[in-house]
């Protein structure tokens, strides 16, 4: 693997995880939210230098890629597809059931036609016979969850996903969903000071649950001038978001953060972070400060 400024270009420092017991893929990953136009919606700005981001990620140890259908709407699928298909040992995960309706608006749909909708749609853009992973983005307040989760049995069952997963999910939800399947992975917001799903990781891990926080780097005000961040990025010659995320490695065997970039330069550096083990003590400050902050 390559180096960047004498740290190891190499994904697989991180460590893997099998998802669902039997799908195997190095825990730190890449989310292809950001390959994207602004506000997540139409094509990204330079859509070759996203290209050269895709097809890097295999050379840097990436073996696991999560997107969503909502993301461009379609675009971000279609990129991926373009970029890396046939995936050979890459894995492409991918969510279903939020729309959209222009930049940065959102809304859950989970009628069961429309989960199918999604589920089959997505496959064709990504050139997939099977959903090695495939998650649900939101739960539908206005469709009865057991439904929306029953219709995804039925998929599982029909072979058209191999594992089964949640984003922004409650323990007590995600207890729901396995009433009807395995839940694999949860996707829930998580960093640093970003804190209030640490009763779903906890229960993720005790559960053998893959756990993928989304948003992994930010740090709020942790990095000014003369912070504890600031101060462990000049010892470890590292910068702030790699102290970061190798924090979050740290946090727990079954995280599986996935940074997104849509500059190569960007992904290295996040790549890079793999290399980098915090002490015990430094990890155990960091936490006990992003607790602190922690909205």
């Amino acid at each position: 693997m390559a180096n960047l400024n004498g740290q190891t270009l190499d994904a697989r420092q991180s460590g893997t995880f099998k998802i669902g017991g039997d799908l195997e893929v190095t825990r730190l990953g890449f989310g292809a939210m950001r390959i994207t136009g602004p506000g997540i919606w139409g094509e990204p700005a330079d859509r070759d230098e996203a290209l050269r981001v895709l097809r890097r990620l295999p050379e840097v140890g990436v073996d696991f890629v999560d997107t969503a259908d909502a993301y461009g709407p379609d675009v971000s699928e279609n990129l991926i597809a373009e970029a890396l298909a046939p995936y050979h040992k890459l894995v492409v995960t991918t969510k279903g059931a939020n729309t959209r309706q222009g930049p940065d608006r959102w809304a859950a749909v989970g009628r069961p036609e429309y989960l199918r909708q999604c589920v089959l749609m997505s496959l064709r853009r990504l050139k997939l016979e099977q959903h090695p992973l495939w998650q649900l983005h939101r739960i539908d307040p206005n469709v009865p969850r057991d439904e929306q989760f029953g219709a995804l049995r039925e998929m599982q069952n029909e072979g058209l996903i191999r594992h089964l997963g949640l984003s922004e999910v409650s323990v007590e939800e995600v207890q729901a969903a396995q009433q009807h399947f395995q839940v694999t992975t949860v996707q829930n917001m998580y960093n640093l000071v970003t804190r209030k799903s640490e009763a779903v990781l906890e229960y993720c891990e005790a559960q053998g649950i893959g756990f993928i926080p989304w948003a992994p780097l930010a740090f709020g005000d942790l990095a000014r001038p003369g912070s504890l961040l600031d101060g462990l990025a000049l010892q470890y010659g590292a910068a702030p978001s790699q102290i970061t995320l190798a924090w979050i490695l740290q946090r727990s065997p079954v995280m599986l953060p996935i940074p997104g970039t849509s500059r190569v330069k960007h992904l290295e550096e996040n790549v890079a972070a793999a290399s980098l083990t915090l002490s015990d003590q430094d990890f155990q400050a960091l936490d006990e400060q992003g607790r602190s902050l922690s909205a």
